[in-house]
């Protein structure tokens, strides 16, 4: 008997020990409570520095460059010499380019004469095409011509009218271009005395940004020779996506990180109409506009930011000071609609909602979350509507 009751024991606890491990725990989970705050929605996007205004300093003359003592980054003031260039000749004529030039002239002179003797032969055709259409009027009003044979003649004094204005221009043309061909041959004379050398001025205060000719060297007329800009001066350009640029707004405040210090204020200044295929780094075509931003901050506040630096700036779009907010990590797809679960009495219950604007961390809820409540933070596959959780400490 003994060993029956032992035996039904044992039974019993495998039994029990069965059934508490099969018997379905509460999953642990982590949440959140839904509470009202503040939310800013932005547009971020990266972005370059530049300077506002940038000064491109080229050579004023045909001249010897003298060698340029400035560098990168040398502090210039307005009025400053940046180079001094001497005056210098054309170059003469090399033989070969003479006897070109020289064929060139006679040809010219050929057309000239060719243009002339065409001008005499449609005047002299014309003059007898006028003659012509005189005699015809006479014999017309008398009756002796017929009226096709009067428009004949008009037509061949027309005809002649215009063939000497075309000889006329034929001969100016070849004219002009005897004048090219003799300009050609034109030699340079020898500098005349006077002052040495053409200095080149500053045209504002600043530094250097840019050297394009340090060496001695002869340079052309509007030879690019360096650029100058004030660092203090800089804006921001951003190109944002046209989807985005629509929603920007001028005198909408932003924000300036990522460029390798504290963050710092700028606005909008300005919106371009107009908008550019990029091709991003997906291979997508993308349509992007141009943003222009001004700084609010003092050039204490980015200290070392200079022309052409990488930013990021945070644009912003849309904002509110009061709104049910619910974290993103919360919320999840089910068909259309945005869904969390809730925690109610330690089971988790699945709500659809309806939202407004988001950004990188919250959402505003419109409708199906109270302050208060709690929602499950990243609910996994195993989570169903009506299970038991408990909230992780």
């Amino acid at each position: 008997m003994w060993s029956r009751l032992l035996t039904l024991c044992i039974i019993l606890s495998l039994v029990a020990a069965a059934a508490w491990a099969l018997w379905p725990r509460p999953i642990s989970v982590e949440t959140a409570s839904i509470a009202t705050g503040s939310l800013v929605v932005t547009v971020d996007e990266d972005g370059t520095s530049r300077i506002s205004e940038v000064f491109h300093v080229s050579a004023p003359i045909l001249g010897r460059l003298k060698r340029i003592g400035l560098h990168v980054g040398d502090a210039v003031t307005q009025g400053q010499t940046l180079a001094s260039m001497e005056p210098v000749a054309p170059g003469l004529l090399d033989e070969r380019t003479r006897r070109i030039a020289e064929a060139a002239v006679q040809a010219a002179a050929a057309g000239v004469t060719m243009a002339e003797a065409g001008l005499a032969q449609a005047r002299a055709t014309d003059t007898f095409a006028q003659e012509d259409l005189e005699r015809s009027i006479l014999l017309s009003e008398r009756g002796l011509v017929s009226t096709q044979a009067l428009q004949r003649a008009r037509l061949a004094a027309e005809t002649a009218q215009q063939s000497m204005d075309a000889a006329e221009a034929t001969l100016q043309m070849h004219r002009q271009q005897l004048q090219s061909a003799q300009a050609a041959l034109i030699q340079g004379d020898a500098p005349t005395a006077g002052p040495c050398c053409v200095n080149v001025m500053a045209p504002v205060t600043g530094r250097v940004l840019a050297v394009f000719s340090e060496s001695e060297q002869v340079l052309q007329a509007a030879a690019p020779l360096m650029d100058i800009g004030d660092p203090d001066l800089l804006e921001i350009q951003v190109d944002v996506l046209s989807s985005d640029a629509v929603r920007i707004v001028r005198g909408a405040r932003a924000s300036i990180v990522d460029w390798g210090g504290a963050p710092f204020r700028a606005e909008v200044d300005q919106i371009d109409p107009i908008a550019t295929t990029r091709v991003s780094a997906l291979g997508i075509d993308e349509q992007r506009t141009r943003v222009t931003l001004r700084l609010l901050d003092g050039p204490e506040t980015r200290t070392g930011l200079g022309h052409g630096y990488r930013v990021t700036a945070q644009i912003v779009v849309w904002e509110a000071a009061e709104v049910v907010l619910v974290p993103l990590g919360a919320l999840f797809r089910t068909d259309a609609d945005w869904s969390v679960f809730v925690i109610e009495d330690g089971t988790a219950r699945l709500r659809t909602l309806s939202l407004g604007q988001r950004n990188g961390e919250s959402a505003e809820v419109k409708d199906g979350l109270a302050v208060g409540e709690t929602v499950i933070m990243h609910p996994g596959d195993t989570l169903a509507d009506g299970g038991s959780v408990v909230a992780e400490q």
